[in-house]
């Protein structure tokens, strides 16, 4: 059960409906938009690179970005930082040196924050990863995806089976933490070759697993020319063949796609998942962030260009988007984390994060336990087994009834 030791019971003052005690945690999420090849199957704001990438025009604008959203978390604690993308290790060490620096100037961050960066095999170099660590990166995501390099060839990725090996094994010697991520249901996968996937990642004795399965996503070339997929049941047979494996090797299965050894769960999508704060900077990038009164999301422009002119402009905002959160918004976008995570949350949580009490979402609560989606007692409220392998039913019964 998610607790992060809040005290849930010290509500002390008058709070009009709505409003938040105290701001939730706060995390940062930059993302740098790059890569050397965009995979057919993914939907991300990411753009293959054309010639050098603009670093230092990329800086300055992150730096701008900063600046404007200061008075929007002035004097919070930073409790991680998360570099994604795009592929953030095509950035230089310099570079991400300089962006960590920024970052620990202008913001109060965590001398124990976590320090997130993603990374592509393809771009590993011994030296780079050392420059990345030595900025102060101390947990790296490395974007695996297989050890098969038939699989990889499919998915479009640029390392293959020795390249994914090698660079694991490098990240594992250089950083505190790593993450691997695989993926399942591949074109033409069988059950046995994802079974020796992740057998491959756990006999590198990663500290965290993502095992995700291969979706297509509208407006990619997948999604317009589909590959030779498995179909659902081989799919489910894998997920469950995963989830097994992982057990059996000392994973604990803490959200619908994360697996981590005890105490190893990563502090920045764990705060995602509990309806924390984030600050997103960069292109595309959209942040939550809370105030006593209000909840809104921001967005950026999503084009590098765009983004750079606009925010090194004369635009006294970053943003180009705001919306605050309506109350059914807020209901629906926290049981849409929330309910990711495979042990639930106290109902305390609830009220915490989103100044409402949790009777506003008993009609879909009483209705989700009725169908056997979900488990509550007066302690934990978590998705069943049949809710985790069923999670978009789910999380569509506490969608807002003009959006259903």
């Amino acid at each position: 059960m998610v607790n992060e030791s809040a005290d849930y019971t010290s509500l002390t003052r008058v709070l009009m409906p709505g409003q938040l005690q105290a701001p939730p945690p706060l995390a940062v999420y930059v993302h740098l938009p790059w890569c050397v090849r965009k995979c057919p199957y993914c939907d991300f704001n990411s753009h293959a690179q054309r010639g050098e990438i603009p670093e230092q025009r990329y800086l300055a604008a992150l730096t701008r970005d900063l600046e404007l959203s200061l008075p929007l978390v002035w004097g919070r604690e930073v409790r991680s930082i998360f570099i994604g993308g795009g592929t953030p290790s095509l950035f230089t060490g310099a570079g991400i040196d300089q962006l960590l620096c920024l970052l620990r100037t202008l913001l109060r961050v965590s001398p124990v924050a976590e320090i997130t960066l993603e990374a592509n095999p393809g771009t590993f170099e011994m030296a780079r990863f050392k420059a990345f660590r030595d900025a102060g990166v101390n947990r790296l995501s490395l974007g695996i995806q297989s050890f098969n390099s038939r699989h990889l060839t499919a998915l479009g990725r640029i390392h293959d089976a020795a390249e994914a090996r090698a660079a694991a094994s490098a990240a594992l010697e250089l950083f505190e933490t790593v993450n691997l991520d695989l993926m399942y249901a591949l074109p033409e996968q069988t059950l046995a070759e994802a079974r020796q996937d992740l057998e491959t990642a756990i006999s590198l004795g990663p500290a965290h697993l993502s095992a995700y399965h291969l979706t297509l996503e509208p407006n990619t070339p997948f999604a317009a020319a589909p590959p030779p997929l498995p179909d659902d049941d081989a799919a489910a047979d894998m997920q469950l063949m995963a989830e097994a494996t992982l057990a059996g090797a000392g994973y604990r299965h803490y959200e619908t796609s994360a697996f981590a050894l005890p105490g190893q769960e990563c502090v920045h999508n764990l705060n995602y998942w509990t309806f924390g704060d984030y600050l997103g900077l960069g292109a595309g990038a959209h942040g939550k962030l809370s105030q006593h009164d209000r909840i809104e999301r921001q967005a950026r422009s999503k084009h590098p260009q765009a983004y750079m002119d606009a925010v090194l402009g004369e635009s006294e905002t970053s943003w180009n988007e705001t919306r605050r959160l309506t109350r059914s918004d807020r209901v629906f976008e926290f049981m849409m984390n929330a309910l990711r995570l495979t042990q639930g949350f106290d109902p305390r949580l609830f009220e915490a994060r989103t100044g409402l009490p949790l009777r506003v979402a008993e009609t879909a609560l009483q209705a989700a336990e009725a169908r056997g989606l979900l488990l509550r007692t007066p302690d934990n409220i978590r998705p069943s087994e049949q809710g985790r392998h069923f999670l978009n039913e789910l999380l569509q019964m506490f969608l807002p009834e003009d959006a259903a």
